[in-house]
């Protein structure tokens, strides 16, 4: 059955309205994150104290990534949402909608369930780099502002453009990528998670440097991410964003000053 003909045959209801799960994931991890915030517990879990810590290795990276899949379902899901409604809309009349539905959901956290493991592993090598290097162990800076350089950098190359412009158009990815059964739905979710990660890795990378429930960081990368694929001028806003990082980069290693204490921390 093409695509067409399964959203033609889909109740209206099922048209309008997005599954409740996915609101309620996303309002529940801000809700997750506002608590660690506000008592002080998401810094037990930020990258950097489980790196220094006592914890091995796999046990630090298993506590961050239960902290990571917080700051996705916050900070991600809300831009895949017209995605979401509209492979919902194409699955309900499929065996098992509802296990369709969370495989495709499921493929698209694995994506960056799988980065925010990359990251961690990069930041420890990170840390052991810095260590062996008095030099920059003295100049923390220079790490972070790298990090800023590398995420207004990377707002201007092709490879942002044209994933974020199969975020903008989900449709045209989906009539392309659909199939029916849950391994299809798993593919065309990770798919999607591909090209998420695609246009929105360097400015996550900065909310990795900034740690998990962060909530200045998280409202204001949150609102970049979900405008530049949703807004109505989002294309035209990605090289004002790079632009603006640029300069604070600059600013950042010629006046560590201009360092937030958030970033600070990275190094």
């Amino acid at each position: 059955m093409t695509l067409a003909a399964e959203v033609g045959g889909a109740a209206p209801a099922v048209r309008r309205r997005l599954p409740l799960t996915v609101p309620a994931a996303i309002l529940g991890a801000w809700a997750l994150a506002v608590v660690a915030e506000s008592t002080g517990k998401a810094q037990l879990l930020h990258h950097d104290a489980l790196i220094q810590g006592n914890l091995p290795f796999l046990v630090a990276l298993l506590l961050f990534l239960v902290a990571w899949q917080v700051m996705v379902a916050a900070m991600m899901l809300p831009s895949t949402l017209p995605m979401v409604r509209m492979f919902r809309v194409a699955s309900a009349k499929q065996d098992r909608p509802g296990a369709v539905l969370a495989a495709f959901v499921g493929g698209y956290v694995v994506v960056w369930t799988a980065f925010g493991a990359a990251a961690f592993v990069g930041d420890l090598g990170l840390h052991r780099t810095v260590d062996a290097l008095p030099w920059l162990q003295s100049r923390p800076w220079l790490v972070s502002g790298a990090i800023l350089a590398v995420a207004g950098g990377f707002q201007f190359t092709d490879l942002k453009d044209r994933c974020l412009d199969k975020c903008r158009h989900p449709g045209v990815y989906l009539m392309r990528h659909y199939g029916r059964g849950v391994d299809t739905a798993f593919r065309i979710g990770r798919g999607h998670g591909l090209f998420c990660l695609g246009c929105c890795w360097a400015l996550m990378l900065m909310m990795f440097a900034a740690g998990v429930a962060n909530l200045p960081w998280m409202a204001v990368l949150t609102g970049v991410m979900f405008y530049e694929k949703a807004g109505q001028r989002g294309r035209a806003v990605t090289p004002y964003v790079g632009m603006a990082l640029l300069a604070w980069a600059a600013l950042v290693l010629v006046h560590p000053a201009w360092l937030p204490h958030a970033v600070a921390g990275v190094a």
